[in-house]
């Protein structure tokens, strides 16, 4: 049996529209999820944020970029756990803090991949990420990224059983 010239021409229309649709559909899947994250307002991208079973899915990756991870949050949260090989520069609510991530940030290569997080309280009330965000931007790094902790990091990433580091 032999299709019809038009008739091919409207399966292969009806194919391809198909498949643009479909990629729309999971872009707006992505847009959406991010945005309505409830930190996801502020002075970031919604692309900006990664949550902890991201962050966790890119550090298992065994050939992947890992990223320089820094803890802008409160010392003795730091010292009690903390993402392993993170390094504490912190409270970025203090100006102290803000000056010594300041000096941390021009030890970093502009384009390295960095994770900052807290973790202290729930992310749309944190006292430190968006100072610690502002100054890791005024500093130019290109590939900064925010741990979306939605409740705190006892809750968010301790609780999950992701790896901890303890002390300095």
């Amino acid at each position: 049996m032999r299709v019809s010239r038009t008739r091919s021409r409207r399966i292969c229309l009806k194919a391809i529209l198909g498949a643009i649709c479909a990629c729309l559909f999971a872009s707006v899947q992505v847009w959406a999820a991010n945005a309505t994250l409830p930190g996801a307002k502020g002075p970031w991208r919604p692309s900006q944020l990664i949550t902890p079973q991201e962050l966790m899915q890119e550090l298992a990756h065994p050939r992947g970029l890992k990223p320089v991870i820094v803890c802008v949050g409160f010392k003795f949260l730091y010292d009690g756990a903390h993402i392993p090989g993170a390094v504490y520069e912190g409270p970025a609510r203090e100006p102290a803090g803000m000056a010594k991530l300041r000096e941390w940030a021009r030890s970093i290569p502009k384009g390295a991949p960095v994770v900052m997080y807290c973790g202290c309280c729930p992310f749309d009330r944190c006292p430190n990420v968006r100072p610690a965000f502002e100054v890791l931007r005024e500093a130019g790094l290109t590939r900064l990224r925010i741990l979306y902790i939605e409740h705190d990091f006892a809750q968010d990433w301790v609780a999950k059983n992701y790896p901890i580091q303890k002390g300095n």
